[in-house]
């Protein structure tokens, strides 16, 4: 299929060969509920030979609305657009939201579409999507209007986590909470930080707790402390474990307080500066905390190595 993976505007599929099943959102996450919505546009396509594609929205458009304080995202737009992209989907528009776009009135909204992409066939949404000037549009409008256009409307029912509907906005809450089991749980992967190794102080293997440092600086921040992780060389080799200290490093805290992902291979590693890593995150351990010396912090980081090797028991 001679089809763009990523695109940025709907001209680029104006003259798209085949039809189009097209999941709308911004799918910050791309978590289990997000992959409902998503795989039954990727099922649909497969089943009758056409195109997959998600229509989602760069910048979030909270920085139109909102600027002054906008939503801090669990991933960028190319992490989120190589994540669909596993789901299955053929094809990604990142569609800038900007005031022409936000201003298009809740009942044109799919006549835009449809004029836009001629190959529109159904579309698929959660079923608290909203849309059009004001949000003023919701399912039952998409399915009024679509009939009209010959346009198939598919809403997914939110999917629960014990009890509580599962949405981007609780898993940043969890995020910031630090409570990475039920991060994990949520989006149905594991939290991952990517990056390439810089060098550093080298405190470390001055008290025998080397790290391999990755400058990381996600919007939505982890709550800081140290975590038990696996990580690899990004896309290759075998997953190492880990723990990772992510914060300011209160106890050697220099004039540079932005935070850092810090990581230490429980059994080393052949890693070194210029390797591109992933990093899994697994399990909390404990909250950054300040010592008072370095040999407080070099006992609890013993502490914290057996607690890892416990948890992965």
């Amino acid at each position: 299929m001679n089809l763009p993976r990523a695109v940025d505007n709907f001209e680029a599929l104006a003259n798209l060969q085949g039809q189009l099943h097209l999941a709308i959102g911004v799918f910050d996450g791309v978590h289990l509920g997000h992959k409902a919505v998503i795989e039954s546009a990727v099922f649909s396509a497969r089943r009758s030979g056409g195109i997959s594609g998600v229509l989602t929205f760069h910048p979030h458009p909270s920085r139109l609305f909102r600027p002054e304080d906008p939503t801090q995202l669990i991933m960028p737009i190319e992490t989120k657009t190589a994540m669909l992209h596993k789901v299955g989907v053929d094809c990604v528009i990142q569609k800038r939201f900007d005031r022409e776009f936000a201003a298009i009135p809740a009942s044109e909204f799919l006549a835009h579409l449809k004029q836009a992409i001629i190959a529109l066939k159904s579309i698929y949404v959660g079923e608290n999507f909203r849309f059009g000037q004001k949000r003023a549009g919701d399912v039952d409008l998409l399915i009024e209007t679509g009939r009209a256009l010959g346009v198939g409307v598919f809403s997914a029912q939110r999917i629960k986590h014990n009890g509580e509907p599962i949405s981007s906005t609780r898993i940043r809450g969890e995020i910031e909470a630090g409570e990475i089991n039920c991060v994990n749980d949520l989006l149905g992967y594991n939290y991952t930080a990517r990056g390439a190794i810089v060098g550093g102080a080298k405190l470390g293997r001055t008290i025998g707790f080397p790290t391999l440092n990755l400058p990381w600086e996600p919007e939505c921040r982890p709550r800081f402390g140290v975590y038990r992780v696996r990580f690899r060389r990004d896309g290759a080799d075998p997953w190492q474990s880990g723990i990772a200290n992510y914060g300011v490093k209160p106890t050697v805290a220099t004039a540079d307080q932005r935070p850092t992902l810090e990581i230490h291979a429980l059994d080393g590693t052949g890693l070194d500066c210029g390797d591109p890593i992933e990093v899994e995150w697994l399990d909390f351990i404990r909250p950054e905390q300040k010592f008072d010396s370095v040999d407080a912090l070099k006992a609890q980081i013993t502490k914290d190595c057996a607690t890892a090797r416990d948890q992965a028991k």
